[in-house]
């Protein structure tokens, strides 16, 4: 029967009739109908909860403590773990567990590489001022010092990174900082920063510092320019004769060598030259002692004989006459050789014509022959 037909007007939802109670029943009766229904029963002062269901309560939230400690750190981070706000220690990536309002799990990404950057124009050593940016990139390397040692570990570090730059700057020329000493300046800069954050132990390491490109300010940029320019074509002829000289140098260096190794050459071809013909000589003097006459001749020969042996004119001493006859041979061969080349291998040699008669040897007719090496290749012409 439900409660709203009209034999049950006087009573509301919850089974009160409306006279008395028309509210919603108290905690105590829901505790009380919760025991009943589970077999327990009312306490001495029968608005109290039954020990069995404060056990089933106690398991069901110990049940719920135990289950929120379940907690996950990334692959990238690091967890740091306090109790009742203590370090206690670390937490590598995976699966883990911590009581729930006792302990407190702070994760930090301890692989990305993270970048601070820093810019601003600044006074020079030579009290020029000049447009630099700098980019510091840094990675967490000990988290709890990166949460707890300073208020904002990243802010120390960008005004570390600011206060270094201005430093090394101010200490520089603006040659030096748009030119030869940008990477001078980086590594100093990066050494600053290093010294600078070291007492306030951040937890953090630089991994790269990077000096970008410098400029001057727009109302001098133009002659900055030149003068840059400038510098770069001193760099380059600079590069440009360096270069010429290791080409130019081993090069002179190999003649040197060649030189001396001709010179010695020809030092022991002399030497055994002379010691050759020393031989000689030592062999053919007593040859000479024995038969001067014979020796003598025989030297004469074979130096007439060595020295007319390259030539190919023939000179006639006739002593009728008193006069040296000349025959043109090698002009006659030379002019023969050529008729050959012009007319074809049809044509007829030209010869020389040749003296009606010579005298024997006491008309004293020296004849210059070819040797026989020379007999042949005019054969073969």
């Amino acid at each position: 029967m439900a409660w709203n037909e009209p034999g049950n007007k006087d009573k509301d939802p919850w089974g009160k009739k409306s006279g008395n109670d028309k509210g919603p029943p108290g905690l105590d009766e829901v505790f009380s109908d919760f025991s009943k229904r589970f077999g327990g029963k009312n306490n001495s002062s029968g608005g109290g909860v039954s020990s069995t269901s404060m056990i089933i309560l106690l398991i069901v939230a110990a049940a719920i403590w135990a289950m929120s400690g379940f907690y996950t750190v990334k692959e990238a981070e690091k967890g740091v773990v306090l109790r009742f706000g203590q370090h206690i220690g670390d937490v590598g990536p995976g699966l883990h567990w911590k009581a729930t309002f006792i302990d407190e799990v702070l994760p930090v990404n301890v692989q990305t590489v993270r970048s601070i950057p820093a810019s601003g124009s600044m006074l020079t050593a030579d009290e020029n001022v000049v447009r630099v940016e700098l980019e510091v990139q840094y990675r967490v390397d000990n988290s709890y010092d990166y949460l707890f040692n300073v208020v904002n570990a990243d802010a120390s570090l960008r005004e570390a990174t600011d206060s270094a730059l201005r430093y090394v700057i101010g200490h520089n020329t603006m040659d030096d900082i748009l030119t030869t000493g940008r990477d001078q300046i980086r590594r100093d800069t990066w050494d600053e920063i290093n010294r600078i954050i070291k007492p306030y132990q951040l937890g953090i390491s630089i991994d790269v510092v990077n000096f970008l490109p410098a400029r001057p300010p727009e109302e001098v940029k133009d002659a900055f320019d030149d003068a840059i320019s400038a510098q770069e074509d001193e760099q380059r002829f600079i590069r440009l004769a360096e270069a010429y000289s290791r080409a130019a140098e081993p090069k002179a260096r190999g003649k040197v060598q060649r030189m001396n190794e001709q010179a010695t050459a020809y030092q022991n071809s002399v030497i055994l030259e002379a010691e050759g013909k020393v031989a000689r000589f030592n062999q053919l003097l007593p040859e000479y002692k024995a038969a001067p006459e014979v020796t003598r001749q025989r030297l004469y020969l074979d130096t007439m004989e060595k020295v007319l042996s390259g030539t190919n004119k023939v000179l006639v001493d006739s002593k009728s006459s008193g006069n040296l006859m000349y025959l043109p041979l090698d002009k006659l061969m030379s002019n023969t050789t050529g008729s050959q080349t012009q007319t074809g291998s049809n044509s007829q040699p030209v010869t020389a014509p040749a003296p009606a008669s010579y005298k024997n040897s006491s008309s004293s007719i020296i004849d210059s022959r070819p040797s026989r090496n020379e007999r042949s290749r005019m054969g073969r012409d």
